[in-house]
């Protein structure tokens, strides 16, 4: 059995009509479900901020969704910042408000 490949961090800010859309719930849901760490929050500019950490190919599918967004969004743009992963994250959440960072 091949192990586990290593852990990133993705540090992402998406722009466009992204608050009061459901985004960060949907987010949510997605990287729940590719088994990543992290969180997701509002920010006072009106662009959402994702940080997450897991296998890369798995944080490149969360990038898709990213750029995606749910139906009522309109992503203008994804920037992206990637780094060693951390490992102190803990479960994906959504966090309220404009967040500092991890």
């Amino acid at each position: 059995m091949a192990p586990d490949p290593p852990a990133v961090r993705l540090d992402a800010t998406v722009r466009g009509r992204v608050q009061g859309v459901g985004f960060r719930y949907f987010v949510l849901r997605e990287a729940t479900d590719l088994g990543l760490d992290g969180w997701v929050a509002n920010t006072r500019d009106g662009s959402v901020r994702c940080l997450a950490e897991g296998p890369r190919d798995r944080l490149d599918i969360l990038l898709e969704v990213l750029r995606a967004g749910p139906p009522a969004a309109i992503v203008d743009h994804v920037s992206e910042m990637w780094m060693p992963a951390t490992g102190t994250l803990g479960p994906f959440g959504v966090r309220s408000g404009d967040h500092g960072g991890d």
